[in-house]
């Protein structure tokens, strides 16, 4: 049964988010919250893993959060969850590709898609800063405001926005670099906390 359910949360999550794997983010923080298979520190941490990895992030988080709840055949099953809408969609595409090459409604719908996938994609990025630099239940828990900031973690983030944006030497390095940085003064300095 389990194998149904990864499959058909995935299939969900890949039929939906429409703009690339950063527009799977909510429908992840909804799903972690539906079935208790991760939960969002995890999946900022899942985040992380899959933007320092090669290949689509979906497709990383998928084959993890499948293979941490039911070994190798559950991230199978859950990696094809999550292509099997989009696979579907371009060979239904392909066909009718020619017939509705000009057709204004078809650009009309692709144009206001253009939003609708650029929203959810803040919408995940807001999330990601809620869990990265905000502890919520530790502040809950205790009610004390310092508990409410993650100091290091908004440390490490004013350093890398001075880095990257006004330190002439250091503003044109590539984004790995900073990835590679940020992982080992998270990894020295217990940046997550989780």
């Amino acid at each position: 049964m389990i194998f149904v359910l990864l499959f058909w949360e995935y299939f969900k999550v890949g039929l939906f988010s429409v703009g690339g794997g950063m527009a799977t983010i909510p429908f992840l923080y909804d799903l972690a919250d539906k079935t208790h298979w991760f939960t969002h520190a995890q999946l900022a941490d899942m985040l992380a893993v899959s933007e320092s990895t090669p290949g689509p992030i979906g497709v990383n988080m998928a084959t993890y959060v499948g293979f941490t709840t039911a070994g190798i055949p559950g991230a199978i099953i859950a990696t094809v969850g999550l292509v099997t809408p989009s696979v579907i969609v371009i060979l239904l595409i392909a066909q009718a590709l020619q017939q509705f090459r000009h057709n204004r409604y078809v650009e009309a719908a692709f144009y206001g898609l253009r939003p609708a996938s650029a929203g959810l994609i803040v919408a995940a990025g807001y999330t990601v800063l809620l869990v990265a630099l905000f502890r919520q239940e530790l502040y809950a828990a205790t009610g004390v405001l310092s508990d409410f900031f993650n100091w290091k973690a908004i440390a490490l983030a004013a350093v890398i926005l001075v880095l990257s944006g006004f330190v002439k030497k250091t503003r044109n390095w590539h984004p790995i670099v900073y990835i590679g940085i940020s992982a080992v003064v998270g990894v020295v300095f217990h940046v997550g906390g989780v």
